[in-house]
């Protein structure tokens, strides 16, 4: 029995000394070590307190009653967009059927990129990538697109284009359109 006695004995004073060690820990977490964060909190809830703005006033809804017997068809064009159509219809102006398509004719035109240019002899040349990994060269006079373009003139950093468009009533209208250079 006194060997147990003996065994107990430490193992009784490591369980004291546990428990005074806990004890020492609480007493120290209990203290007010946080006086900035006290200070901190005292400051905002004594700051002057701001008024919530109240809800706006909401406005009655205002229905509209269609009387269609007075009012024209909204779905009907009007008769004066008609007759400016119509004197459009037939300008004269329509894309040569003859022509031989050229290469870049394929291509949108918002698929071909300006990568550069040349000049020799006064004259000059844009560079045009193609979707088909091509660089091809052009000057004034070629056509690019699908919609007929015409390269009208070229300067360092773009490219003017005539290009010829359906306007919707079975004629034709122009347009120009550019190609800026990137780098």
């Amino acid at each position: 029995m006194n060997i147990l006695n003996d065994l107990r004995q430490p193992a009784k004073s490591i369980f004291i000394a546990l428990q005074i060690a806990a004890l020492l820990f609480l007493v120290a977490c209990s203290g007010d070590h946080h006086e900035d964060l006290t200070s901190y909190i005292n400051d905002v809830k004594a700051r002057k307190q701001g008024r919530i703005k109240g809800l706006p006033e909401i406005k009655p809804y205002e229905s509209f009653t269609y009387d269609p017997s007075s009012l024209r068809d909204p779905f009907s064009p009007l008769i004066e967009e008609n007759k400016k159509q119509a004197a459009v219809m037939d300008n004269g102006l329509r894309p040569d059927s003859n022509r031989k398509l050229e290469a870049l004719e394929q291509f949108p035109l918002d698929s071909l990129v300006f990568v550069g240019n040349l000049e020799r002899n006064g004259k000059r040349w844009a560079l045009i990538a193609a979707p088909d990994d091509t660089v091809y060269r052009v000057q004034p006079g070629n056509h690019l697109g699908q919609n007929f373009g015409e390269i009208l003139s070229i300067s360092e950093t773009t490219l003017v284009i005539k290009e010829i468009i359906p306007n919707g009533t079975g004629g034709w209208i122009d347009r120009k359109v550019s190609l800026q250079l990137t780098e």
